[in-house]
């Protein structure tokens, strides 16, 4: 016997044959009875920020949040205001679906973080292209600003108006229009939840090439918009690429239908592309068409514990290298992310407590007994890094063998001190939300002040070091996590309220420290009103001046999510 196959402390969750199967599902977590409130990792809305959301924007506890105009220095543009000419025009192209109550609009106009606030007094909600092309060309004639609004779970204030903007939203822009068995072509509205099309497809054996812990509230049409990246952005890449057509309002009324279904088109420019990632600033998007993935006959998720950050590198490259084509996630996050799901949200690391693991009858190798991933009490981590593997493939035999022999390497070199695998559906959705529900636990522990990097990746966690000797004691907790696979970090500060002086600590110094690794400012999240005005640490002049030719091109009012994306014009 090897002798790295008995070292303490090794807990996988394994058949005596070294295989990912049936087995395992004798020796995981029990106890769903114990799961306290929003805790539990168990079931359809256990990881669904449905669920989530709730916590933040409509407690009655929650405090007042700051209107944007007072705490940035903003100015409004010269827009009209809403008349009652003009709510009798809306009422007649969407009847009944114009909402004026404060208390239906209050959701609406805060984010979901709970940072930013407008005073839009009107919601519309159409259901078809042809009434938001009715809409916005009433606006474009009276000049009328216009925030289009889908799940509103962005994180850079993008999604709530600055100031009076008239919000459009798509929640009722919900139906599939239509999918294609063979290609697995999908077009849909705008406004269908990325979660409920992720269950029509998996019905039909594919996948949405898209990922989100936010996949229970966003609509796909805000993912495109936002060039949303994702979970499973390593293995299928991003909306670029897999989103084959798009339907799009522009700001007069214009209906430009680019809704295709072909895998390949080369007739002139794609003008799709324009608007994935254009946040709302350059048109509405109200239909979808999306290439979906067949589904994986096979998934496995390994929850591992490094001893540090180079190990998590070194995990990475070997990983890419054993597992290959059934590499489908490959996320990191370090300690404090770990105390703060444990502390705030009662999960428990599933590789911790040395003493409740035993020997495998067979073989004598030992695995852990968990009983469950909800904590009646927070511990504290006991390693300095996490990283979560997913694969997915089509042979639950070769993919088990190919996984095994990644961790016997891994483990034998010292690169993984710990660590637990699972592959029932349930147990693996309990493993990812300890990583999707961070952003959650970071909500908990007080004002959050988040960016959204690419970087190096061998750069990728010394800003996390260098900002937690910056801050001190002025902050909470530095966090860092992400999708490694991707060079995208997750940088997050919290601090008891929101603090100028720790704002002005972190900017400009975070996106100068970026712009010298030539980084990029924002990996995922977009820029949204918090980052418009940081563009420049990763585009060149010459590039924002053409952003700002096109947006004066397709929306020569400025009508359309003003104080959004571009920096402003002086």
């Amino acid at each position: 016997m090897a002798p790295h196959l008995v070292q303490p402390g090794w807990r996988f969750w394994r058949q005596a044959a070294c295989t990912l199967g049936a087995s395992v599902q004798h020796r995981t977590w029990a106890g769903v009875s114990r799961i306290p409130r929003l805790g539990s990792p168990w079931g359809a809305t256990a990881t669904s920020p449905r669920v989530y959301r709730s916590g933040f924007s409509t407690s009655p506890r929650a405090p007042e949040v700051m209107l944007t105009r007072e705490r940035y220095p903003v100015r409004r543009l010269p827009f009209s205001v809403v008349s009652g000419e003009d709510l009798a025009a809306f009422e007649r192209i969407v009847p009944g679906r114009v909402i004026t109550d404060p208390e239906v609009l209050e959701a609406s106009n805060v984010d979901w973080l709970r940072t930013v606030r407008g005073s839009s007094v009107l919601l519309l909600r159409p259901r078809t292209t042809e009434e938001v092309s009715h809409i916005l060309r009433h606006c474009h004639e009276r000049n009328l600003a216009v925030n289009p609004q889908g799940g509103n779970t962005g994180m850079v204030g993008g999604s709530v108006p600055v100031f009076d903007e008239i919000i459009l939203s798509t929640a009722l822009m919900n139906q599939v229009i239509s999918f294609h068995d063979m290609s697995g072509t999908l077009v849909c509205q705008a406004g269908c939840v990325l979660e409920d099309l992720s269950r029509h497809v998996e019905e039909r054996g594919f996948v949405m090439p898209l990922d989100l812990g936010a996949k229970g509230s966003c609509h796909i049409g805000g993912n495109v918009a936002t060039n949303a990246g994702g979970l499973r952005f390593l293995r299928y890449g991003s909306l670029h690429g897999t989103v084959l057509g798009l339907e799009v309002v522009l700001a007069d009324g214009t209906v430009l239908n680019c809704l295709s279904t072909l895998r390949k088109d080369n007739t002139g420019y794609d003008l799709k592309q324009l608007f994935i990632g254009s946040e709302g600033t350059l048109g509405v998007i109200t239909a979808v068409s999306i290439l979906c993935p067949p589904k994986p006959r096979a998934v496995s998720v390994a929850f591992l514990s490094c001893p540090g950050f180079s190990e998590v590198l070194q995990t990475f490259s070997t990983c890419k290298g054993l597992l290959g084509e059934i590499l489908s996630a490959y996320e990191f996050m370090d300690a404090e992310c770990m105390w703060l799901v444990t502390h705030h949200l009662r999960l428990a690391s599933p590789v911790q407590d040395p003493s409740r693991f035993i020997p495998d009858q067979h073989t004598g190798r030992r695995y852990h007994v968990a009983e469950s991933v909800c904590a009646s009490e927070p511990v504290d981590p006991e390693s300095p890094f996490y990283v979560l593997i997913e694969t997915s493939g089509s042979r639950a035999g070769h993919d088990a063998e190919k996984l095994n022999d990644f961790l016997e390497q891994v483990l034998s070199s010292g690169l993984v001190t710990d660590g637990t695998v699972a592959t029932d559906h349930m147990k693996v959705k309990a493993l990812w939300a300890l990583r999707e529900r961070i952003s959650e636990a970071l909500s908990r522990d007080g004002y959050v002040y988040k960016y959204d990097l690419s970087l190096p990746t061998e750069r990728l966690y010394d800003l996390v070091t260098d900002l937690r000797a910056r801050l001190g004691p002025r902050a909470k907790h530095v966090v860092g996590y992400g999708h490694l696979g991707d060079g995208n970090l997750h940088l997050n500060v919290t601090s008891e309220a929101f603090s100028p002086s720790v704002l002005g600590a972190l900017e400009p110094y975070v996106y100068e420290w970026t712009a010298e690794q030539r980084g990029s400012v924002s990996a995922e999240h977009g820029l949204g009103f918090k980052k418009r005005g940081v563009l420049g640490y990763s585009k060149p002049p010459e590039a924002l001046r053409l952003m700002q030719q096109l947006k004066a091109l397709l929306d020569p009012k400025g009508i359309l999510n003003p104080y959004k994306t571009l920096p402003a014009q002086a």
